[in-house]
């Protein structure tokens, strides 16, 4: 059962991994729906900070993937928590990204219960994501200003651009969970360190 619930995880993350730069195309549509909450759209935010900032990647020896798996994470649980609100406009929102939505709770469960204490830290770094800054400038100022909103979907773009992780690539190096949880337990260690 372990290994099956392991291979689940490795099938979930490959799919996360892969998608990761159009995933971060729904965080930006969440930024500029005025019909969402400030709160939502700020969330959407500080998660677009944290996956383009280079400086939140785990280094892995080789395994250059598996620094991206705390962002697909972290981009889902920041669109949940900011969709939370069951509401018209929240509903129409994830309706027009079903094939994202539907599955969401579903593949988060199986994150979880491959990485229960890891999952749970990454659980409590979505608060503070409203505190993240980028080229030092706060979450609020890039909803507030036209010309800064503009540069951060820039930097979106460049990370699109430059993303380095491909579905042929992941098929033959990751087959095994440990390869993303082990990077992941690392990110935590260094952090408890600092």
């Amino acid at each position: 059962m372990a290994n099956q619930n392991g291979q689940r995880f490795v099938e979930t993350m490959r799919s996360w991994l892969s998608g990761l730069p159009h995933d971060l195309k729904i965080l930006f549509e969440a930024t500029t729906d005025e019909n969402l909450s400030r709160e939502a759209r700020e969330l959407a935010t500080g998660a677009i900070i944290y996956v383009v900032s280079p400086n939140d990647m785990v280094s892995n020896d080789g395994d250059g993937f598996a620094g991206y798996a705390d962002d697909c994470i972290i981009l889902r649980l920041a669109l949940q928590k900011a969709l939370a609100k069951e509401d018209e406009d929240n509903d129409f929102f994830k309706s027009r990204f079903p094939e994202f939505f539907e599955a969401l709770q579903a593949e988060l469960d199986i994150c979880k219960n491959a990485m229960p204490e890891l999952f749970s830290w990454l659980e409590t770094k979505i608060p503070l994501l409203l505190k993240l800054e980028h080229k030092s400038k706060k979450v609020k100022q890039y909803l507030d200003d036209d010309e800064l909103s503009e540069q951060l979907y820039e930097d979106g773009l460049e990370f699109r651009t430059e993303y380095p992780v491909d579905e042929d690539d992941l098929a033959d190096r990751f087959k095994k969970a440990s390869t993303v949880i082990e990077g992941i337990q690392r990110r935590k260690d260094q952090e408890n360190r600092q």
